[in-house]
């Protein structure tokens, strides 16, 4: 079967989830990627900036992240 043209080559996703969480200190995250990746992710009880010494329960993060590969020139291979 053909793939579609505007569907992703590759695809990959994650779901972290916690009764209970807390941070001793406030993370530091970051997500680099190269090409052209596509991501989301989705937070339930939990802030896009935590704070230290707060418990957050019943969290949920959920992420996924899509791909088309390309070739060094720039375009799809065939």
């Amino acid at each position: 079967m053909p793939r579609k043209a505007d569907r992703p080559d590759v695809e990959l996703g994650a779901v972290v989830k916690a009764r209970k969480l807390r941070f001793g200190r406030v993370p530091e995250t970051r997500t680099r990627t190269a090409g052209e990746w596509n991501s989301t992710s989705r937070r339930i009880n939990l802030p896009g900036e935590v704070e230290p010494g707060v418990t957050y329960r019943d969290v949920e993060v959920r992420w996924q992240s899509e791909a088309r590969i390309t070739s060094s020139r720039g375009r799809r291979p065939a």
